[in-house]
C-alpha cells in the first residue's frame, strides 16, 4: 500500500480504484457517504450543478465531496483510473 492509500486508510475511507474509456459519461447522481476521489491516470471532469462548478482533473488531482452532493463526470480523451475513497 503506497503512501497515499495508507492516508486515506488512516482517515477511515473504504479504498478501491475504478477505470473508464474516453468519453465516459456519468449523469447527475449523489451518494449518501463523503467520496474522495484521486486521479491516478488520464483525465475527468465533475460537473457540480448546484454551485454551477465544473472542476477538470489530471493526475495527481483530488477531489472531496460531502454526502448528498449532486454530481456529473466526463471522461477525458485518454480515459481515467481513479482511487475512490468512501466513508
Amino acid at each position: 500500500m503506497d503512501t497515499l492509500e495508507k492516508e486515506l486508510s488512516a482517515e477511515g475511507y473504504d479504498l478501491h480504484t475504478w477505470s473508464n474509456g474516453p468519453g465516459f459519461w456519468y449523469p447527475v447522481h449523489d451518494h449518501p457517504y463523503h467520496k474522495i476521489i484521486v486521479v491516478l491516470k488520464g483525465s475527468i471532469t465533475f460537473y457540480l450543478p448546484k454551485t454551477k462548478r465544473e472542476v477538470a482533473m489530471k493526475s495527481g488531482d483530488r477531489l472531496e465531496l460531502a454526502p448528498k452532493t449532486a454530481h456529473s463526470a466526463s471522461v477525458g480523451p485518454d480515459g481515467v483510473t481513479c482511487l475512490e475513497g468512501q466513508r
